[in-house]
């Protein structure tokens, strides 16, 4: 199992730790709904060093992500990102992935799951056929998600970079902390606001990084998150986790992400997504809130009145936000409009639950 650079940290704090995607991770440290509640209303840390990070570079280097991508990286220019898939050839996805283009047409970094990095690793290598450099720095990137209201304006103080004033979905690089060459994005999975920082752990950056960040948010009531804690959030705002609410059967139309499918270029299962959007889709990933009490749970049956399985559950859990069980599942189109009546089988119980607007959080 491997390490981040920040796990005797985690180890030291008292943090819950497991295997996740290959490395020691910390779940939680005072717990899932406190940490919660800390992003949304003030700023907490996530290592998310386990993330995958590969460098594509050369002129042929923007023609080959529009080959492997949903989403047109052309309209990418220097300091902005993206979110964007790996379609297979399947009509699935091999990925989601967010694109940075560092220098445009030259330049990009992409960011992929931690679980994938060696399928998507060779799933781009095999349509590398104009000599594109690429680098997988995985090993070698940390990565700390700062997110919450309060993140950039207790970070700010660290950077002459203007974090407070970076617009969502772009980034810039910087000397943070101290430690030059350092990638500070808008990024979030946590729906909270924040930054994301990337940067090498050369000549003890991780710790310098970690132990700043510290100083200056600690006295501030920020908090260590786990990734127990970073599921409830994402799960709020209605973001799809690879694995769980998208794999290599979900399609982005079934998924909702039509708007990362740009049929202006040619990618794996074009067609079939082409196919999908003009005719229709027979099932859709839509979001629900438990009417009777329980808690909905990946991979639990979605039924109708008449007991007839209709769809699977993806993602469910227990809103800290929200106070009540929320969830996301695959049904049959038919049931997906909003305030459609499901049920969840719960056991041997049929669980009363609706259809709800995504994000679950207005």
């Amino acid at each position: 199992m491997k390490n981040t650079p920040f796990t005797q940290k985690h180890i030291a704090l008292g943090a819950k730790m497991a295997p996740f995607a290959g490395y020691n991770m910390p779940i939680s440290y005072t717990g899932i709904n406190d940490e919660h509640q800390a992003v949304r209303t003030n700023a907490g840390v996530f290592d998310v060093s386990h993330m995958g990070e590969f460098i594509l570079k050369g002129e042929n280097a923007l023609d080959l992500i529009q080959r492997v991508t949903t989403n047109d990286a052309s309209k990418l220019t220097a300091g902005k990102a993206q979110y964007s898939s790996l379609p297979n050839n399947e009509g699935g996805l091999v990925d989601d992935l967010l694109v940075y283009c560092i220098e445009e047409n030259n330049v990009y970094m992409l960011v992929v799951n931690a679980s994938n990095i060696e399928k998507d690793w060779n799933w781009i290598s095999q349509f590398n056929t104009k000599g594109v450099e690429m680098h997988d720095i995985s090993d070698k990137t940390c990565l700390l998600a700062i997110q919450g209201p309060n993140a950039t304006s207790i970070l700010q103080p660290l950077t002459e970079v203007d974090i407070v004033n970076l617009k969502y979905y772009t980034f810039a690089k910087g000397v943070f902390a101290g430690v030059p060459n350092v990638v500070i994005s808008a990024t979030g999975y946590t729906g909270a606001g924040g930054i994301e920082i990337y940067f090498e752990d050369k000549d003890g950056a991780a710790d310098k990084i970690w132990d700043a960040i510290f100083a200056a948010g600690g006295p501030k009531g920020l908090k260590p998150i786990g990734l127990g804690a970073r599921d409830t959030l994402r799960l709020e705002m209605g973001f799809c986790l690879y694995g769980n609410d998208i794999d290599d059967r979900t399609s982005p139309m079934e998924a909702g992400l039509g708007w990362i499918t740009k049929f202006t270029k040619d990618f794996p299962s074009r067609a079939i997504f082409e196919k999908q959007k003009a005719e229709g889709i027979s099932r859709k990933l839509v979001g629900f809130e438990m009417v009777d009490k329980g808690i909905a749970r990946h991979d639990y049956d979605i039924k109708d009145a008449a007991g007839n399985v209709i769809g699977r559950v993806t993602s469910g859990t227990q809103s800290p936000s929200l106070g009540k069980a929320i969830g996301l599942g695959y049904v049959n189109t038919s049931h997906a409009a909003l305030d459609s009546e499901i049920f969840i089988a719960v056991r041997d119980k049929a669980l009363k639950a609706k259809v709800v607007k995504v994000p679950f959080l207005g």
